[in-house]
């Protein structure tokens, strides 16, 4: 059994390359000392110990001997005719038992170097398939289902209404006649009373917006203030009246010295609602004040 230097793979014997590998398997010989099978380049039988390279230089040796031994002429000595009688009777007459000495020099035996052993070519690496990729599977749209039609509600029929009798008419009360006497008594005038002068001041009913002020050349005043004592803290367009229905609102229309009602200032923009005693100063210090009245 051959073992394989590259795989240690066992091989049987007489195989040239390995079974698994394929590697080139180192020649084989036989022990001369036990005859187990050993490689040829082994120093020593793996059964015996027997050191194979003693047996492989005697070898060579004698080979080369046979080989390299020069032919040199051997020289014989002259022949001695000796008598015929007793030559016959010598046991070595002719002389070839007696050892022969020569004179030439001892052979020299050249002894061939170790041969140094060659390592297995390694096989090339085997070709390693890669996978091919395979492409992902398409998406299929699967069929929207359809849902079932709806059921149609049949209208349900409806009975004609019922003929309604219409109501009796009822004749409106005759309305009161109202005398021009109750008319004058129910209307509502409203006035401002001058605190500084004890003076009255009606206001216009025919006016929706009344202009307290003194007299310019814009907005002319519906109520001028010029001829009251300190009308020089009022300003040309002072303030307005605006007239609502039954209500009354004052509001301050840009003036120097501002408007109070109840001696709180009035903001520009804001409106007050004014009731019967409220109190109007038209500039600072309570100098021009009027009361809303109404009779």
């Amino acid at each position: 059994m051959i073992v394989c230097p590259n795989c240690n793979h066992p091989n049987p014997d007489g195989a040239v390359q390995c079974e698994a590998c394929y590697t080139p398997l180192p020649a084989t010989t036989n022990c001369p000392s036990c005859g187990a099978t050993v490689q040829a380049d082994a120093a020593f039988c793996g059964q015996c110990g027997y050191n194979l390279h003693s047996n492989a230089v005697a070898v060579e040796a004698i080979v080369v001997g046979s080989t390299m031994t020069p032919d040199i002429p051997v020289e014989v000595p002259p022949l001695v005719t000796p008598d015929p009688m007793l030559e016959l009777l010598q046991a070595d007459a002719l002389g070839l038992g007696a050892p022969t000495s020569s004179s030439l020099p001892p052979t020299v035996v050249a002894v061939a170097p170790q041969p140094i052993p060659t390592p297995a070519p390694v096989p090339p690496p085997e070709a390693v398939a890669l996978p091919v990729p395979v492409p992902p599977p398409e998406a299929v749209a699967l069929p929207v289902p359809v849902p079932p039609p709806e059921a149609v509600a049949l209208p349900v029929p409806v009975p004609p209404p019922e003929t309604v009798a219409p109501p009796e008419t009822v004749a409106p009360p005759e309305a009161p006649v109202v005398t021009a006497s109750r008319t004058q008594l129910q209307q509502v005038v409203a006035g401002l009373f001058h605190v500084q002068s004890n003076q009255e001041i009606e206001l216009p009913q025919n006016l929706s917006v009344i202009h307290i002020g003194k007299p310019n050349d814009r907005i002319p005043p519906d109520i001028d203030v010029a001829g009251f004592p300190n009308s020089e803290i009022v300003s040309r367009i002072h303030s307005d009246i605006r007239v609502e229905g039954d209500a009354h609102y004052i509001e301050d229309v840009g003036s120097s010295n501002g408007t109070y009602i109840n001696n709180l200032p009035l903001l520009p923009g804001n409106r007050h609602r004014l009731r019967p005693g409220d109190r109007i100063s038209l500039g600072k210090g309570d100098l021009v004040t009027f009361l809303f009245q109404l009779s």
